[in-house]
Formats: structure tokens, sequence, C-alpha cells
């Protein structure tokens, strides 16, 4: 079989479960041929049967992968949710959890946030050096390389492909197949042209075109082979094979073909010599279904203009590309250093709360105080002649951020709020978290005109937090009643607060009620 030749998934293989194939096995090989509908169908069936935990999380994992890659993102959150439930009440071998978040961290690349991508990434990296490596880690593994290598961490990418490769060596032939993953090295020699390194690229395309045939991939691996011979020619590099036939293996349910095929027939006009039809393909040609990077279309026609000698075109084309690469290093440099200060913020708020040593009085999630405390803290108060001001703060657009990012993001957003409230109160101020998204505040010694004062800084502190990086699309507010705690026990401080709090609601989010 030749390098272009594709291999066709027959019934027998992809089709039905082996007597000695699991649930699992089943719609993964239903995915990798392509046939991610046929597995989602597949999923949902088992899972309405199964009993067992660990069998339902098995097949929850592979309908989720299944569902990012058809970009169904909107049909993701239920599964995520459903799938680390499992996981926290039943526990789960380290090779799920670290499947669970690698995938978790490609639904929130796709979404658009950066630090729970990354946050997600370290979690599953841990999951699997925890262990003794085994056939069930191959593809963690690489749904891990994937992730790294969407977000442009190549070399950590690389890193856990060979991983992968280093457990399927003495394996199975399809595990092979499944670890050759041909995008990885593509992504990682496109990212290398693009910031200059051509040299290095071309002989990182060169290797992988040597090393492999369409017969060693799975289905929705062999237009990236396609895509690496054209990109080698365009640099100047010969192969054996047709790199369009591989380009047009195109399937509705895989999104991304269609795009390789476009841009890797821009690659093989410019070098085949028609750099004018190339920048025909790419006139309006984007790059978020391939996950090259923004940088590959401006790339290739800074390529096409070289090839048909404007030179002044290549240059503004080439300038794009130090943009967009640019822009991305910055969104990751402050990422890093926006997690760094959150991370103080979280550490300053466990040392305040581990005054709190007694777990029955203190949130698991938040490690704020939790109603019980809160009970002790009103009681002490008040039996001692304090006086104060009671405030109930309840997050708006919290639910929303559940129903389209999930409950494992809504949690982060918990952790931070906590953190962003604990931090911008006074010494000596108490806070509670109530339940669900709401917490409650205690300002001793506070007038009511003072606590709006307090009250106003905290919710500009909640608004004022960069919300996008965690959850896009759902930016975050907090909406606060208050009340004089004088005279009156938790219970109906509390009331009065929450009466107040709806009241604010519904005059508008982000506001503050008093009595």
């Amino acid at each position: 079989m030749t390098a272009d030749e594709v291999p066709e998934p027959s019934t027998a293989e992809y089709g039905s479960a082996h007597a000695q194939d699991d649930a699992r096995t089943a719609i993964s090989r239903l995915n990798w041929s392509n046939r991610q509908a046929e597995a989602v169908v597949m999923a949902d069936g088992l899972i309405a049967e199964l009993t067992d935990p660990q069998e339902v999380l098995g097949v929850q994992l592979a309908k989720l992968s299944s569902l990012l890659n058809m970009d169904r993102l909107s049909d993701c959150p239920p599964v995520i949710d459903a799938a680390w439930a499992i996981i926290r009440d039943h526990g789960a071998r380290p090779a799920d959890v670290g499947q669970f978040h690698a995938l978790a961290a490609f639904f929130a690349y796709r979404k658009g946030s950066l630090e729970r991508c990354i946050t997600d990434l370290v979690r599953g990296a841990q999951a699997l050096e925890a262990t003794t490596p085994d056939r069930s880690a191959i593809f963690p593994w690489i749904s891990m390389s994937v992730t790294y290598s969407l977000v442009g961490f190549h070399r950590h990418a690389v890193a856990a492909q060979r991983h992968a490769e280093d457990i399927a060596r003495f394996g199975s032939v399809e595990d092979r197949r499944l670890t050759a993953h041909p995008e990885i090295r593509v992504r990682q020699a496109a990212f290398l042209d693009q910031r200059g390194e051509t040299g290095t690229a071309k002989a990182v395309l060169g290797d992988l075109i040597d090393r492999l045939n369409a017969h060693d991939l799975i289905a929705m691996e062999v237009p990236y082979l396609g895509y690496a011979m054209a990109r080698y020619g365009v640099l100047g590099g010969t192969y054996e094979g047709d790199a369009r036939r591989l380009l047009r293996l195109r399937n509705e349910q895989f999104p991304e073909s269609i795009e390789l095929s476009r841009l890797g027939e821009a690659a093989l006009q410019i070098t085949e010599g028609r750099p004018k039809e190339a920048l025909e393909i790419l006139g309006d040609a984007r790059t978020s279904k391939t996950r090259l990077g923004r940088a590959e279309v401006p790339r290739l026609r800074a390529l096409a203009h070289i090839a048909s000698g404007d030179h002044a075109a290549a240059h503004a084309a080439d300038r794009e590309v130090t943009y967009l690469l640019a822009r991305a290093s910055d969104q990751v440099y402050d990422l890093f250093v926006d997690g760094i200060t959150a991370r103080l913020d979280f550490d300053e708020l466990r040392r305040n709360a581990s005054r709190y040593a007694d777990e029955a009085q203190t949130d698991p999630l938040t490690d704020l105080p939790n109603r019980r405390h809160l009970e002790r803290y009103v009681a002490e108060l008040t039996d001692h002649g304090g006086s104060g001001v009671l405030g109930v703060a309840d997050l708006d657009g919290f639910k929303e951020v559940n129903t389209v990012h999930g409950h494992l993001v809504g949690d982060e957003v918990l952790k931070q709020a906590a953190a962003i409230l604990s931090q911008t109160l006074r010494g000596g101020d108490f806070l509670a978290r109530y339940g669900g998204d709401e917490f409650v505040i205690v300002l001793p010694g506070t007038t009511l005109a003072e606590a709006g004062e307090v009250m106003a800084r905290l919710s500009a502190a909640v608004a004022a937090h960069d919300w996008a990086e965690l959850a896009p699309g759902t930016p975050v507010t907090v909406t606060m009643g208050l009340t004089a705690l004088a005279g009156q026990g938790l219970a109906e401080a509390f009331r009065e607060a929450d009466l107040l709090m709806l009241e604010a609601k519904r005059h508008g989010q982000g506001e503050t009620t008093r009595k």
C-alpha cells in the first residue's frame, strides 16, 4: 500500500463491538472512523442501560470525545458535569481522570477560556503521571497532546505524544495507529514556519512524511498527512504520493477536513506555480476548525506573494503573522501573571479560613465559613451586645455560566468570587457562603451608610474581574441586600436582607438595596 492509499473502515471493524471489546472501545471505533453521530447514539443507548459507574464514565468520556470532534459544544456541558459527578462521587482510574481533564481542557479552549484549559491540562498531566503506564493511558495522553498543541505548547504536546507512543510500542497495530496522530507534528511545523524557523519546520514535515502512510492512521487523521505533504512541498520539499487525494477525504461530521482541504489546495497551487489561484482560495479563509493557528492563512498568503514576486505584499502578510503570534503570546503571558495573582489571593483566603479549622464549620468548595459557622458568629456578636449590618450577596449570571460552560466552571466562578469578596472586605468583616451562589456578609460595628460604601466596593471588584478568561460571554456581577442586625436574630435579618436583594435584582443587576 502506498502513502496515499486510504483504507476504508469496514462494518466488521467499526460497526459493532467485538465480543472482546468493551462499550467505550466500540464507541471510540466509530469516532475514529468519522462516524461520530453514530457514536453519540450508541453512547446514549448504553448510558440508559448501564448501571456500573465506571462503565458509565467510560461511555460518557467516549461520547464527549465524539461531540467535541463534531464541534457540538453546546451539548458538552451536561456530559462534562455527569462525568465529573461520577469521578467525584465514585472515584476513577487515573487514566480516566486524565482523559476527563484532557477533554474538559479541549472544551474550555474551544469556548475561549484559556485559564480553564490550562488548569485542566495541568490536572490531567498530574493524574496520568501518578500511575504506572498501561494501555488505558494511550488515548488520554493523545488527548492531552492534541490540546497542548492547540494552545501552542508544542514541546508539551510532543512529549505527551511520546508517552503514548512508548506505551503503544509493544501493543497492537490499532494502538500504534492511534498514537501516530500527524496533526500534532503538522501543527508544530506550521508554528515553527510561522515564526521563522522554516528549516526546522521542513525537517519536521519531512520526517513525518517518511515515517507515515495513510494506512498507519485512523481515518480522521488522514487529511493531516495530506496537509503535511502540501505544506512540505510549498517549502521546497519533494515527496511521493497524492496529497490532494488525502486532503479530499471529507466528512460532514468532521469539519476540519474541509478547511484542511482548502488550505492544502492553496499550498499545492503555490508549489505548482499558480500563486494567483492560491491567493483566490485564501481570500476569505479562516482556521477556526483546522486549529492550525490564526497565523497560518497570512503565512500561506506570504508564500504565495513570494512565489509571484510581490515582495511588498509578502512582507505585509508576514507582518500580520508576527502580530498574530505576538498577540497569542501576550494572552498566555497575561494569563500567567493573572494566574499567579489569583493564586496568591486564594492562598491568602485559605490562610484566613484556617482559623475555622473545624471542617463542620467550613464550606468545602470555597473554604469560607458555612451557614453553621455564620449562625454561631452572629449569635456570639448579638449575645455580647454587638451591632452591625448583615448583607446577602447573590451572583448575577451564575445560572447561565452553569448552562453554557458546565458546573466545573461554575465551581471555579464561586471560588474566584469568594476570593474577590474576601480580599475586598475590611479586616474584621465576616464572609460566609450560605448556599449555591449566595454569600452572607457581616459588617460588625458598621452603620447602613458605611455598609453601603463597603458593598459598592465589593460590587465594583466583582464586576471588574476578567470573567471572560474563565467563562467567555457570561459576565458575572453581584446584587446585594443590606439590613441592620440590631434587635433581630440571624433568621429575621437574613430574610429581610434576602428580600431586599431580590428587590434590587428587579431594579437591575449589580444593585444594592438597604433598610
